[in-house]
């Protein structure tokens, strides 16, 4: 939706390089949502997702916002990365944007606003819930439940039903709970923007 609506992407990851892609997160050709099978089959995208740019190389104020996708991976290379950490606090502290959708928001729960405050706190947020983490069995494994972290940070979580859409805004943040609200918290997020 994003790229459809104009919009220019850096694809970065803390590392560079191959991102590594959840592979709970994919299922065999043809059997994917649409918009899945379409990323899975363009090329330059499959290239620009292999050769992602190194964060710590990426001025987070030169862009309009800040977005991370999902999959159990972001629970452990996310939270406290350095590069990660900064590149939130300076988009947030220049006025950008910075959104989520699933486990992506486990690139916020470091992250601090100007004020010293959890990036979060007092913020309508939303992410994976942890009803779903249950679900899916990986309570015991990852190494927070999310919603409860975000919770912790003085977030005001929203949530929806499980596995169905549902997206919040709240000023700058722009966040989605599940993989079934990419399409949702994308729209909203093009609408922050203006587009």
């Amino acid at each position: 939706m994003l790229a459809d609506a104009g919009v220019t992407i850096t694809l970065a990851s803390p590392a560079g390089g191959a991102a590594p892609v959840d592979p709970g997160s994919v299922k065999p050709a043809g059997q994917n949502d649409p918009a899945t099978e379409r990323f899975l089959a363009d090329a330059a995208l499959q290239q620009a997702v292999a050769h992602t740019v190194k964060l710590a190389e990426v001025d987070s104020t030169r862009h309009d916002a800040v977005f991370f996708p999902g999959g159990h991976g972001t629970m452990w290379d996310l939270p406290g990365h350095p590069d990660v950490t900064r590149a939130v606090e300076r988009a947030w502290a220049a006025g950008k944007f910075v959104g989520s959708v699933c486990h992506g928001a486990a690139g916020l729960v470091s992250a601090r606003r100007p004020d010293g405050q959890p990036l979060v706190a007092g913020l309508r947020v939303n992410s994976f819930t942890d009803a779903e983490e249950r679900a899916v069995g990986l309570d015991g494994v990852v190494p927070f439940l999310l919603e409860t972290r975000l919770r912790d940070l003085g977030g005001r979580f929203e949530s929806g039903p499980a596995w169905q859409p549902y997206a919040v805004r709240d000023g700058q943040l722009v966040t989605g709970q599940n993989p079934q609200s990419s399409h949702r918290v994308a729209k909203q997020l093009l609408q922050a923007l203006g587009r």
